[in-house]
């Protein structure tokens, strides 16, 4: 994991980035260990990829495209 968020109010975003054209399950392993740890604040898991779609990955996880920032 990169990044770590935390709003005003203790949410939590991670966030990864990866200069792969694809990414998998897997990729989130970091992410849904942040998860586990932070329970209650974790709001969301990003994977920023250097794909070309957004893609969902369920309970919060996103794969999203560097050029769509």
């Amino acid at each position: 994991m990169d990044f770590v968020l935390e709003s005003a109010s203790r949410e939590l975003i991670g966030i990864e980035v990866k200069a792969a054209a694809s990414v998998q399950a897997s990729d989130f392993k970091g992410l849904r260990r942040l998860r586990e740890v932070a329970g209650k604040p974790f709001v969301t898991g990003i994977i920023l990829y250097d794909g070309q779609q957004a893609l969902s990955f369920g309970d919060g996880f996103w794969a999203v495209p560097l050029d769509q920032l």
